[in-house]
């Protein structure tokens, strides 16, 4: 059986941004709100392509460096939790349509690809708190971080140690002008 690896294409939040979304949470939610995610692993998922070969890999990455779009202004604005999967999370309250139309042309190609797609419409959000043992209370959106999309990446997710980080694997610089 061919080797395959846990991929995803995701933004990389900015390192600042990261940074201060850390020291946010840290004085919003209780300790025992869940497992935390790490600043290094602080990322919005895009499209979730699971365990692929390098040769479906080499394909994907392929049809991502083909994307023509503009980059856009990206605004982190809301928070909620999901009790299903045990997860907290902050988002754009309003996804900007450079956002929508990158992860829908990303999460299109991994579908005819081969990888599954959740039938569940996007809802772009980065994790704050995973296994969330109860409902938190969610800070009210009195916060805002926003920055510009200029690129996106393909990570790999590796299990090492008892603890999951992500490596980036390749970048695709969006453009910043008509073209």
């Amino acid at each position: 059986m061919a080797e395959t690896r846990r991929l995803f294409f995701a933004l990389e939040l900015p390192k600042e941004v990261q940074k201060q979304i850390i020291q946010w949470r840290a004085t919003q939610f209780p300790e025992d709100a869940g497992r935390p995610v790490a600043a290094a692993n602080l990322h919005l998922t895009l499209a979730f392509l699971g365990d692929i070969s390098a040769e479906k890999q080499k394909a994907l990455s392929q049809l991502a460096g083909r994307i023509r779009q503009r980059g856009f202004p990206l605004t982190i604005d809301d928070a909620g939790q999901w009790l299903r999967s045990n997860v907290v999370w902050i988002g754009p309250r309003h996804a900007p349509l450079g956002l929508i139309q990158l992860a829908n042309m990303l999460r299109s190609q991994a579908a005819r690809n081969g990888c599954y797609q959740s039938p569940q419409p996007f809802h772009p959000h980065i994790t704050l708190y995973r296994n969330t043992p109860r409902a938190v209370t969610i800070p009210p959106p009195n916060f805002r971080w926003q920055f510009k999309v200029d690129e996106f990446a393909l990570y790999e997710s590796v299990f090492k140690n008892g603890r999951t980080r992500y490596q980036e694997l390749q970048r695709w610089s969006l453009s910043n002008k008509e073209e």
